[in-house]
């Protein structure tokens, strides 16, 4: 713990007065444009769809790999308000949609390289869900973040509540790269987003995951299955620490409404709570978005 707040300490610092550029798919709960997504400041509509290889919350997995498919509409106002929607199915359970969310926000810029959005994430879950996030179902968002031109730094505050509540700071450090080149015509360009990532938190969620599904955990080395409720554990849960270091590089094709893109992510896990038995990890995405405006 004294490690951890000494790593934050130096974090906040270096990150202080950060800036938002809207959405990112290094958002550990839902929204799918891209990283190279950028502000919109005309009234406009995305669409998207992205396919994972593993559901990941906040640096935790589930006991096996849930890939997913993940869709969302977005309307942005001038103003800077912003409404979403989204809806998630995970391949290997029942449901036909195991997640849809609901949310609203506000963006806005406070200087050309400060800016940052606030919003408000309802999660509604199918009672079969397997993902983990399933024991939040509200979420306040407050991100930041500042463009130092060598590079783009930001901080995400999110307070999660529901089934259990948890603090979590996400600090991201990323660099934005485009060709000068085009690869079919002069309306086209690719572009990498290269970034590393510190996760800091509670993870009371996952206490309350595995008390809502003993059967889906496993010791990973025989067929035993971990108590449903454990002291300890739930002790370890609730206080703040370093949770998750990653590497991301996200390679996107553009052009003037769309962008294709896809990610890989080098997810380090720290101070997991035994019942999960995370471990390092690479994920892959693809995400597509179309933007009308």
């Amino acid at each position: 713990m004294k490690y951890s707040c000494i790593l934050f300490f130096l974090a906040i610092c270096f990150n202080a007065g950060a800036v938002s550029y809207k959405h990112s798919t290094f958002s550990p709960y839902g929204r799918i444009t891209a990283d190279t997504d950028t502000i919109v400041r005309k009234r406009s509509i995305s669409a998207g769809i992205s396919l994972g290889s593993d559901a990941s919350f906040f640096g935790r997995t589930g006991p096996v790999k849930y890939p997913f498919l993940n869709t969302d509409v977005i309307y942005n106002a001038k103003s800077g308000i912003f409404i979403y929607g989204s809806a998630y199915k995970v391949f290997t359970s029942i449901p036909t949609i195991d997640e849809t969310d609901l949310g609203l926000g506000y963006l806005y810029t406070l200087s050309p390289k400060f800016s940052g959005n606030i919003s408000y994430t309802r999660f509604f879950f199918d009672r079969n869900a397997l993902i983990i996030k399933s024991s939040s179902s509200n979420d306040i968002n407050f991100k930041n973040a500042y463009d130092w031109k060598i590079l783009k730094s930001s901080v995400i505050l999110d307070y999660l509540f529901g089934q259990s509540s948890d603090f979590f700071i996400t600090i991201s450090n990323s660099k934005y790269i485009e060709t000068d080149w085009s690869i079919f015509d002069d309306k086209d360009y690719l572009s990498f987003t290269p970034s590393v990532n510190i996760i800091l938190g509670t993870q009371n969620f996952v206490q309350k995951y595995s008390m809502n599904h003993p059967g889906d955990l496993d010791l990973g080395h025989n067929d035993a299955v971990l108590p449903v409720y454990n002291p300890k554990y739930a002790r370890d849960n609730s206080e703040f620490n370093a949770l998750n270091y990653s590497f991301k590089i996200p390679i996107a094709y553009n052009r003037p409404h769309y962008t294709f893109e896809f990610s890989y992510k080098y997810s380090i896990p720290v101070n997991v709570e035994g019942i999960l038995m995370n471990h390092k990890e690479s994920f892959y995405n693809l995400t597509f978005y179309y933007v009308f405006y």
